[in-house]
């Protein structure tokens, strides 16, 4: 019988339908699959060695930073598990993204946190149609002077 867990890892890492991202304990991108290359833009080898704000949109980078630290340092994280987050991310192109995605932990043998992984999903054309439905909704129930 096969080995389904190797064919399984693979075919997960090389996925090109969700971003998947690793960086080290300092925010460093060690893992760029090529979900995230279509998603965000950028080939893996620009990636590679340089820090997540490539992805985090500016004026969220102190908020980022602060969970991710403490994230790290605890290894305990405000979000539990199967909990999925949706924040803007930005592309290479400079335009700014909705994803929604989950961390994972990762711990070596000692169970000390050394990185986390995201698995991203752009969900930019339904978060503008709801927000588009959610101005509606919002004109059609405004009070007529």
């Amino acid at each position: 019988m096969q080995d389904f867990s190797d064919l399984l890892a693979r075919s997960l890492l090389s996925t090109r339908s969700d971003a998947i991202v690793v960086a080290d304990r300092d925010g460093v991108i060690r893992f760029w699959n090529p979900g995230a290359e279509r998603i965000f833009g950028h080939a893996q080898d620009e990636v590679i060695g340089r820090s997540l704000d490539l992805i985090i949109p500016e004026r969220l980078r102190e908020r980022h930073w602060h969970g991710y630290r403490h994230t790290v340092a605890t290894g305990e994280s405000r979000y539990g598990e199967g909990d999925v987050l949706s924040v803007p991310a930005l592309r290479k192109d400079g335009a700014t993204i909705s994803v929604e995605f989950t961390i994972l932990p990762l711990r070596d043998k000692t169970g000390a946190m050394v990185g986390m992984a995201a698995i991203m999903r752009d969900v930019t054309e339904r978060f503008d149609e709801l927000r588009k439905l959610k101005r509606q909704l919002a004109e059609l129930t405004k009070p007529k002077v």
